[in-house]
């Protein structure tokens, strides 16, 4: 990540515990946070800055090539911050985890990224009796539409960066349809090729 990543300027991200408004002020003013309410609860929140690349992307590609299955970017990973000097050092923040997923894809020259979820794909009108599943769409219809971003506001966006770095496509679904996603038979599919419209269905 960058030092300079407007995000820090703009802490969102709760972490840890939830404590009562007074006890949260103390805090926050001993260790120098940054607080919101959270619900019935005071939180800490910092910055969620984004990635710009993986440390250890070249021992994940030699165990990648070698048959090992690799967990990595667990979290969205450690975040740290290079020197001049070419030092690391941790930073308090979050790093997403979908964007993470997508510098990693990139640097292992991946086929397809597919970002797996506990719902169908990516929904217009979502949680309504209208909503719609979209099967097929491209980086530019779905950077016209707004999208959650507590939920799949990061998975669209992850989607769409690898897209429009490699030119290859970015698959978002459930869990359990891996292998259709992977098929292109389920989920939503995002590519770069532009399309007249959106390809819908009604779930």
């Amino acid at each position: 990540m960058s030092d300079d990543d407007p995000a820090f300027e703009h802490p969102a991200k709760f972490v840890g515990i939830g404590y009562k408004e007074s006890e949260a002020h103390r805090l926050a003013a001993l260790n120098h946070w940054t607080i919101a309410q959270d619900g019935e609860r005071w939180r800490r929140i910092v910055a969620s800055p984004d990635p710009i690349a993986i440390i250890e992307s070249s021992t994940i590609q030699t165990l990648a090539d070698g048959g090992a299955i690799i967990i990595c970017t667990g979290g969205g990973g450690i975040p740290v911050s290079r020197s001049s000097d070419g030092r690391l050092s941790g930073v308090e923040a979050v790093i997403d985890k979908d964007l993470a997923t997508a510098v990693i894809a990139q640097d292992l020259h991946a086929d397809v990224l597919l970002i797996l979820t506990d719902v169908p794909g990516i929904f217009i009108d979502f949680g309504t009796p209208a909503q719609r599943l979209v099967r097929r769409a491209t980086v530019g219809e779905l950077r016209n539409m707004t999208f959650s971003a507590g939920s799949m506001g990061p998975k669209v966006e992850a989607a769409c960066r690898f897209v429009t770095a490699t030119g290859k496509r970015a698959v978002i679904g459930m869990l359990d349809d891996a292998q259709a996603l992977l098929e292109g038979t389920s989920g939503t599919t995002v590519t770069s090729v532009a399309r007249e419209h959106l390809e819908e269905s009604t779930v």
